[in-house]
């Protein structure tokens, strides 16, 4: 769940006049020079960096732009977060740096994989307390995202060994990540649904709870939300299936629970209409992403978090033609962007007006100091991919050096 890898000053102001007229065109260019100047963790950039420039996230004041992207470690217990990932969180902190928390389910029916945490229980709750103090200790804005996966599971990951839920009960083969055997799902019925929006509002309330700063709703890669939104996968008859409307009615029922449980300047979510993860795929996707950026408008949610169409499948970039800039249009909140950046194009996104902030998965899991390393260019540790999904609580985890340590 969540699984994300991701010339001269004067030409990259330049490229801002056209969408900032006036007095919010000298804002801008102001909080870009800040860049200048302004560092992460006492790092003086000598020329302006758009990664490293400060950004107002509805009431949290973000000292740079690069975000920690919500990534599957398999290092709970019985769904249970532990101790480790104090440490792990802590490592990727930085002041007034953006945090999501891993993929964690909002149910006993919403895992697919082992040892994923959850936030369901009041154990569940008290575990992730001192995860998320250790984060603000260090000035860090924290927000988990709370998932379900659907039918990307099996029965030997549900509640009495039942079938996994979903929109449909139509069987996944593959969910292009991994050989998991996935267990044919059972169709919700169209009373269930409310029982599972309930769900996510008292996930997002635990959350809440827990010290959490806000919530990301998941409504990507595969998973339940997104199994409901793709017409590949969704063959409903009822009011949740046929129309772009009704596929998406699932989707934002969860966001209106979640925003009246817990307001919406807490509220993000995470959508990945160009995909095809989990053998969800969309004949439309941009109809289904600009119906989703336009609709989410009304709850006035915190941030939009898409992934780029460039992303078909896991850890694969591709030639596109298709781009996310209709939808970060039609949004009127924050638009966070994921899918194989680097620093380059996380600067150039910036520099463009194409999103505000760049979420990083794979190198960010890599170099806990990320923000640091952009803002002096440095040199970046590779990251291990055999090591992401293993239950090590140190190897691949907590090792990855930073940045003074390699010097």
């Amino acid at each position: 769940m969540g699984f994300n890898p991701l010339g001269c000053f004067h030409c990259f102001i330049d490229s801002f006049n056209d969408y900032f007229p006036g007095k919010e065109k000298k804002e801008r260019n102001q909080t870009l020079m800040d860049g200048k100047v302004q560092g992460i963790n006492g790092v003086s950039a000598e020329t302006p960096i758009p990664l490293i420039t400060p950004y107002k996230l509805g009431k949290f004041q973000l000292s740079h732009r690069v975000v920690l992207a919500p990534l599957t470690r398999l290092r709970s217990r019985n769904n249970v977060p532990q101790p480790h990932a104090i440490l792990y969180y802590s490592q990727r902190t930085s002041k007034g740096g953006l945090l999501i928390a891993e993929g964690t389910g909002v149910s006993d029916t919403a895992q697919g994989y082992p040892d994923t945490p959850g936030i369901w229980t009041k154990e569940q709750v008290e575990a992730w307390k001192p995860i998320v103090d250790a984060v603000h200790a260090k000035g860090g804005i924290f927000f988990c995202q709370i998932a379900h996966v659907g039918r990307v599971s099996n029965t030997d990951f549900q509640p009495n060994g039942q079938a996994p839920i979903s929109c449909t009960d139509k069987p996944l083969t593959s969910n292009g990540i991994d050989v998991d055997q996935f267990s044919p799902p059972r169709r919700l019925t169209t009373d269930e649904i409310p029982q599972v929006v309930k769900d996510f509002r008292l996930a997002a309330r635990n959350a809440i709870e827990a010290g959490f700063d806000g919530v990301e709703i998941h409504g990507a890669h595969g998973y339940l939300l997104d199994q409901f939104m793709k017409d590949q996968v969704n063959d409903r008859t009822d009011k949740y299936g046929g129309s772009l409307e009704n596929r998406c009615r699932f989707a934002l029922e969860v966001v209106e629970a979640v925003v009246d449980e817990i307001g919406a300047d807490k509220v993000g979510i995470k959508l990945s209409p160009y995909d095809a993860y989990g053998e969800a795929g969309d004949s439309n996707p941009k109809a289904l992403g600009l119906y989703m950026a336009e609709s989410l408008n009304k709850y006035g949610l915190l941030y939009c978090h898409m992934v780029e169409p460039r992303m078909k499948t896991l850890g694969e970039k591709c030639e596109c033609a298709h781009s996310l800039l209709p939808m970060r249009k039609a949004f009127n909140g924050t638009f966070l962007v994921a899918g194989g950046y680097d620093r380059e194009d996380g600067n150039n996104a910036v520099a463009e007006n194409r999103a505000d902030l760049v979420v990083y998965g794979r190198w960010f899991l890599a170099n806990p100091d990320l923000p640091k390393r952009f803002g002096l260019n440095a040199p970046l540790n590779k990251y291990n991919r055999e090591t992401f999904y293993t239950p090590d609580p140190v190897v691949g985890y907590t090792d990855y050096p930073f940045l003074e340590d390699t010097e």
